[in-house]
């Protein structure tokens, strides 16, 4: 793994504190190589909106609310159209049903992981699991565009995995996902993913559900 892999993952997992500025020298020893690559890798990072540089060092970048809401909002946006098209493709038999078992095994993944309280590996098969149906749906510039808003996404609304009540919505939300997905049923397919981006977004707002 490359340093700039390396640090990229400690910002996302949360292994970085987000309330206090890093030295190069702090993570040079954590990953016990030489500063250059640390500083070049934080670099590359700072360009990606991880993190903001202070002096030699940097902070963990938690998108302000109204950034992280315009993001949640586009991504919601194009999300929805991925799990419609999915839906159609589904129906017009240009998806095999084996394939979505894939799906099936991420969102039992994110579940199990997250009941269990391994927030780190529920993030992750999570963002998995809404990856998999962009790549599914078969256009790789939303795939990749999507992919490339997760990092800070992640980092910014890692919290509200931690909700008890988020724990069983999230999942429920998952399932009608899925379920309007293999019955070929885009429309539910796309309110089901608007429903579920909405949540989130309320989540950060602080919004009663």
């Amino acid at each position: 793994m490359t340093v700039y892999a390396a640090l990229r993952r400690l910002v996302v997992d949360g292994e970085i504190p987000t309330d206090r500025r890093v030295s190069e020298a702090e993570l040079s020893a954590r990953l016990q190589v030489s500063r250059t690559p640390v500083r070049e890798a934080l670099s590359r990072l700072e360009g990606d909106g991880l993190v903001d540089a202070q002096g030699r060092g940097v902070r963990v970048r938690v998108l302000p609310p109204a950034e992280l809401e315009a993001v949640l909002e586009a991504r919601a946006a194009l999300e929805s159209w991925a799990a419609g098209r999915l839906a159609e493709r589904v129906g017009d038999g240009e998806i095999a049903p084996a394939r979505l078992a894939e799906l099936d095994a991420l969102a039992d993944a994110s579940d199990a992981a997250t009941r269990a309280g391994d927030l780190s590996t529920a993030t992750h098969a999570n963002r998995e699991f809404h990856e998999a149906v962009a790549r599914l749906a078969g256009n790789p510039v939303v795939e990749q565009t999507l992919a490339t808003w997760w990092d800070r996404l992640v980092v910014a609304t890692r919290s509200g995995l931690r909700e008890p009540a988020r724990v069983e919505q999230v999942d429920a939300e998952h399932r009608a996902i899925l379920a309007a997905i293999r019955a070929g049923d885009a429309d539910a397919a796309r309110r089901a993913t608007v429903a579920h981006a909405q949540h989130t977004i309320d989540t950060v707002r602080g919004t009663p559900e």
